[in-house]
């Protein structure tokens, strides 16, 4: 079966802990030309605009902290769901969560 109690679901929270990956990574970083709107009297007036946003450390830990719940959050739904679909018994579901969580990066 490999799961699907959810409709696969769980992905979406993971793609959500990749885009704020995202977000905290390209921090201080120039924007790519396609990003650019501007024409370059604007970006003479406003060089910061060129950069993207750096956020400030309390907040970027907040950041991390969200990314860091949303992978814990999305190995319990994918074991869940495995669980319910039939597709592991209630001894593989513990051992594969506890294996799962310790291999989380």
């Amino acid at each position: 079966m490999s799961g699907g109690h959810f409709d696969y679901k769980q992905y979406q929270i993971s793609e959500i802990a990749d885009l704020i990956e995202r977000e905290l990574n390209k921090q201080g970083k120039t924007k790519p030309k396609d990003e650019i709107s501007g024409n370059e009297e604007f970006y003479n007036k406003y060089p910061n605009e060129k950069i993207y946003y750096t956020y400030p450390k309390e907040i970027q830990d907040k950041m991390r902290e969200a990314v860091k719940i949303l992978k814990i959050a999305n190995i319990y739904v994918q074991r869940i769901d495995w669980l319910l679909s039939g597709d592991d018994g209630e001894e593989t579901f513990l051992n594969r969560l506890s294996e799962d969580l310790s291999n989380m990066k």
